[in-house]
């Protein structure tokens, strides 16, 4: 079966075309690249006429921001509602990294687009590292200051620095299942990585 069939057979269920269009993009630029990439593919993977996809957004270029914001929010939202019920930072850090991976893990699609497409264009990272990403942070570094304050972190280590050192060791571990030619679940990552964050590598 051809790539191009096999796009056009999984198209997402008729209801909010623009939701469409998104769920179509994702599954487009995974698995032909954006730049490889035209809009009339997408609106046949979404079942929509090309026109209808210019309705919605200006170009390709805003469907992939789209698709960064849409998601990005979404996990912001639903990180911040599931803290509320978790009172130690550290397993507020634990359900983020937890988040994290099971997000990616659960669509193979997005992540390729999150890890490898997004990455494509310097103009994008530009822009992805000023807007929704720095919210992204900002959640890590407040959960992060919140243990300091409580004497659970190191009160002498700088939060920023370490919402960048657990986000990208979250995003590598993304970038690896990705690429890996071994079949496993990515979720399961979180809790390795989070035992290295909080308890060191240190046998003492």
């Amino acid at each position: 079966m051809s790539a191009e069939r096999s796009l056009s057979s999984i198209r997402p269920p008729v209801g909010d075309k623009r939701e469409a269009i998104l769920r179509a993009a994702t599954q487009v630029f995974a698995r032909n690249g954006y730049f490889n990439s035209k809009v009339a593919d997408i609106a046949r993977v979404a079942g929509v006429a090309d026109g209808t996809v210019y309705l919605y957004f200006k170009s390709k270029e805003e469907i992939l921001h789209s698709i960064f914001d849409r998601s990005v929010e979404s996990a912001i939202l639903e990180g911040r509602k599931q803290l509320e019920t978790i009172a130690d930072p550290r397993e507020k850090l634990r359900r983020i990294a937890n988040l994290h991976l099971e997000r990616l893990g659960a669509d193979r699609d997005l992540a390729v687009v999150f890890q490898v497409e997004l990455r494509s264009s310097t103009k994008f990272m530009e822009e992805f590292s000023a807007a929704g990403f720095a919210e992204y942070l900002s959640l890590i570094r407040a959960t992060f200051e919140e243990g300091q304050r409580a004497g659970v972190f190191r009160k002498d280590l700088n939060a920023k620095v370490v919402s960048k050192v657990l986000f990208g060791a979250l995003d590598e571990m993304a970038t690896n299942w990705i690429l890996s030619k071994r079949r496993y679940k990515l979720a399961p990552v979180a809790d390795e990585v989070m035992d290295i964050f909080l308890n060191g590598v240190s046998a003492a």
